[in-house]
């Protein structure tokens, strides 16, 4: 690979890499030593094709989820799944992978702008600005650019837009599902509300489980309703309102 090669949007490949394994190692030695592991499925990732892939997972915080994420699969596709390996940050094998994060965290400090140059696609929402319910337009722009990735890799998003347990899905990812037709991948996580503050930048608990799931691409039927698309997303990253009813109850009868 050139040593100036770009991305598509204009990026330098060997920037993004020097990211990667820059903040990847310090998330990685982070994750390793202060927390317990429980990765189950990666071994997915060695198994995809290398463009149009939309990897879609629930949300905890801003940060500390994506950090994951990039770790686990560069740690499956160097040979190592299902683990958090050091060669996932040294040595990142995919330079084309992609995640969709709202503008305004991603301009909030110094931090935040050097972790977009990893690789994320930054979007206005649409709903809510500056900690304040909105309406207005989607970006062309925006659409434009996710659009850009997933032809050209694959891209991590949240179809929920907020790190708040069971809120409703943005019908964006559906929409996005039917005009490009990628596969569709699934991650249901959980332990990182508990263990870090809602940024992910801070610990809270020490020792507490990060828990990932891969599953098994959604058979979907592109021609269905985006309603229906959408609703069977949430279903697979277990978001949906049956889930958080039974999660209810088992919380109460746990009580009880």
């Amino acid at each position: 690979m050139p040593l100036f090669k770009k991305n598509i949007f204009g990026q330098y490949i060997f920037v993004k890499r020097w990211i990667i394994r820059t903040i990847g190692w310090i998330t990685y030695l982070r994750f390793k030593f202060l927390y317990k592991q429980d990765i189950q499925g990666a071994e997915i990732f060695k198994e995809l094709r290398d463009k149009n892939v939309l990897i879609v997972s629930n949300h905890q915080t801003y940060f500390a989820d994506v950090s994951y994420f990039l770790i686990v699969i560069h740690s499956a596709l160097n040979n190592r799944p299902n683990k958090l390996s050091s060669l996932g940050p040294f040595n990142p094998k995919k330079h084309n992978i992609y995640y969709i994060a709202a503008e305004e965290t991603m301009k909030s400090g110094f931090l935040p702008k050097l972790l977009a140059l990893s690789g994320a696609v930054t979007v206005q929402r649409s709903w809510r600005a500056n900690g304040e319910n909105v309406r207005r337009k989607v970006s062309k722009k925006d659409t434009e650019n996710i659009d850009k990735a997933l032809q050209d890799g694959w891209v991590i998003t949240f179809p929920q837009g907020t790190t708040s347990p069971y809120a409703q899905g943005r019908v964006g990812t559906s929409i996005m599902i039917k005009n490009h037709k990628p596969i569709v991948v699934p991650i249901v996580i959980d332990g990182f509300r508990r263990s870090f503050d809602k940024k992910g930048l801070k610990t809270k608990k020490r020792k507490s489980t990060l828990k990932i799931r891969v599953k098994d691409p959604l058979d979907i039927n592109y021609e269905d309703t985006v309603e229906n698309i959408l609703k069977q997303v949430m279903e697979a990253i277990e978001q949906s309102p049956e889930h958080d009813f039974m999660e209810t109850v088992n919380k109460k009868e746990a009580v009880e």
